[in-house]
């Protein structure tokens, strides 16, 4: 349902702020000023856009208010990304504005990001008058009908008056259940119409009934496969994090002696020092925690939605292993894998339940011996530990540099990162013991997201420090973020991790087909597709991209520009970024282009066939022969 304001439905009232009265049904203003009065009531403090025609009414009032900052982009991809930062680091609703046409369509990849992670976010744009809708007006784009799949839910408003409910609605069911991008489309009629301002008591939704509690019986029959269970993992996914149920986490975890693993979306839900987490799952996960799902005999999912990242391929995945699966979203539980428990409900009233009921089954004397399974998955940690060897050359190493960035960061250091092989390297090598502390593009996997997401989310928490973790060749896509970031006073710090390379592509082509780079090298526009060899400026190993020169280029935006070249230098640099809070700063690391993430399973295959580094396969021995 996206048509004029034909809404999905609600439960609960929308989240307005009990200290702030609702206003008399008498004020007379427009359409536009009953928009930022609306985005004043529901609490949004930050908004990221760009004005333009169909928009600009709302620009005008904009100027008047004292709650609303506005920080004015560089790229409509640039507001969306930067709205998913800011809501992923405040845990509150992302909001964005672009114009209609070409504004609304650039919204379009941080609308599909957000709908991928479950980001709630409300996008709102302008439209061109309602008269001109469908006549191809200039500027005019379907954008309700572009973003259907993308959103959770979309809005086309012709009427002034049904703005204010609009946006509560979009507030409401941004950040309920599960969280997700609104998309709020106003035509500029509606924007420049007389109103008067009627702000709804509570929202009316009837068929928008989002199941937070969990049925007792399938929590009851949950703790009686984890008290049974002899072989049992937790696998954790980011509904734990939206969910804010860290310390129930964490309570279950200890309270039942369960191994735990952490999805890429979930780092930070449970420490990465804990001695029961074994690491992160997947492609690029470690190899303990992959081999724990391979062999369990119970695995608990948590906010989890069995990607394919995760499972490799489906029918291989965790043979010997009961589910329990646990989401708010009834559509996420059975779709890739059949569960044994099914369980509706939000994560953290569902970990509170379940911590209970194995509590007393605990009483009943139910419990299971998990002394074997212990240590098989500690001579797995021992034969696999995670790490990363240096160049022979003596030149910089990505991993490296991730670690003693993180190493080095002030405590409470938020980190961004693009996506790519330094993504995986900063899953990897960062430190990950706080919740809301990563932020990175899951499953849209998209390049130029770190830099717009840093930025909102330094907007959101001035009080932390903000690293991005970023690529050459991501950073090239939205770098231009910066000029922005330089003129409002957000002094994020961005790591460019340049190999010259698109370098998780420039690995595949390594690895499977047979090391022809094409396409794949930054650094020279001439490539030899058929050697991977390149010649002219870009012919040293590990020279990196240099056009552009990412100093030069961030000093021009008006930042600090600093290069590091040696691991002799290399704490040095960090220090010096680390110092400097008046501004943004950028840090172009020269690393070794060769470098590849491992532990790595191919994409396609079973997770059986993970490779702990080139030519070394694990042997799992036969865990769950036993």
């Amino acid at each position: 349902m996206s048509n004029a304001v034909q809404q999905a439905p609600a439960a609960h009232p929308p989240r307005m702020r009990a200290q702030e009265s609702v206003s008399a049904p008498t004020e007379p203003m427009t359409g536009a000023q009953s928009l930022i009065r609306s985005l004043e009531e529901v609490g949004a403090d930050t908004v990221f856009g760009i004005p333009g025609g169909a928009i600009l009414p709302a620009y005008d009032p904009m100027m008047d208010s004292t709650r609303l900052r506005h920080v004015l982009v560089r790229h409509e991809q640039g507001a969306g990304h930067a709205a998913t930062g800011y809501a992923q680091a405040t845990g509150k609703v992302g909001v964005c504005i672009a114009t209609s046409g070409p504004g609304a369509t650039n919204l379009v990849t941080p609308i599909a990001d957000a709908h991928m992670d479950s980001v709630p976010l409300v996008a709102i744009t302008g439209q061109v008058p309602s008269r001109a809708i469908g006549t191809d007006a200039f500027q005019e784009a379907d954008i309700v009908g572009i973003t259907m799949p993308i959103t959770k839910h979309n809005f086309l408003v012709t009427s002034a008056e049904d703005i204010p409910r609009t946006i509560a609605e979009a507030f409401h069911l941004a950040s309920t259940g599960r969280p997700g991008p609104v998309l709020v489309d106003i035509t500029k009629d509606a924007l420049q119409a007389q109103t008067v301002f009627s702000w709804p008591q509570a929202v009316q939704l009837p068929g928008y009934r989002p199941r937070t509690r969990p049925h007792p019986r399938q929590v009851r029959e949950a703790a009686r496969l984890i008290t049974s269970a002899e072989r049992p993992v937790l696998y954790v996914g980011g509904g734990v994090l939206k969910a804010h149920a860290t310390a129930e986490l964490r309570d279950l975890a200890e309270l039942t002696g369960v191994p735990v693993v952490t999805t890429l979306m979930a780092l930070g839900a449970f420490p990465g020092s804990h001695p029961q987490h074994l690491g992160m799952p997947g492609m690029h996960g470690d190899v303990p925690a992959v081999a724990a799902l391979q062999k369990a005999d119970l695995i608990v999912a948590l906010g989890a939605r069995f990607d394919d990242r995760v499972t490799g391929r489906l029918d291989s995945f965790a043979p010997f292993a009961k589910v329990v699966h646990a989401d708010i979203d009834p559509a996420e539980i059975g779709k890739n894998r059949a569960a044994d428990v099914p369980i509706v409900g939000d994560a953290r009233e569902v970990i509170s339940a379940l911590a209970a009921a194995v509590r007393e089954e605990y009483k009943e004397g139910d419990a299971g011996d998990h002394t074997a399974w212990w240590q098989d998955l500690g001579r797995w940690r021992d034969t696999y530990p995670r790490g990363y060897e240096l160049p022979a050359d003596g030149s910089l190493s990505p991993q490296q540099v991730i670690e003693r960035i993180g190493r080095l960061a002030p405590d409470g250091t938020l980190f961004a990162s693009g996506v790519g092989q330094h993504q995986m390297w900063a899953a990897q090598f960062l430190p990950h013991e706080e919740p809301g502390t990563w932020l990175n593009s899951g499953g849209a996997g998209t390049m130029g997201y770190a830099v717009p997401a840093a930025m909102g989310a330094k907007a959101g928490r001035p009080d932390r420090t903000v690293w991005a973790v970023d690529g050459d060749g991501c950073f090239q896509m939205t770098n231009q973020e910066l000029v922005t970031c330089a003129l409002n006073n957000i002094p994020i710090k961005v790591a460019v991790i340049n190999n010259g390379a698109l370098g998780m592509v420039r690995q595949w082509q390594n690895l499977f087909y047979g090391a022809r780079f094409s396409n794949t090298v930054l650094h020279d526009g001439a490539t030899n597709a058929a050697t991977g060899s390149t010649r002219g400026v870009g012919s040293a190993a590990n020279r990196g991209t240099r056009v552009p020169d990412f100093v030069l280029l961030a000093e021009a935006m008006g930042c600090v520009g600093l290069r590091c070249e040696s691991p002799d230098e290399l704490d040095a640099v960090i220090d010096k970024a680390n110092s400097v809070t008046d501004r943004p700063v950028v840090v172009d690391f020269i690393v070794h282009e060769d470098a590849m993430v491992w532990p790595m399973i191919p994409a396609g295959t079973s997770n059986d066939d993970i490779m702990a580094a080139r030519d070394v396969r694990p042997d799992f021995g036969d865990a769950a022969d036993d």
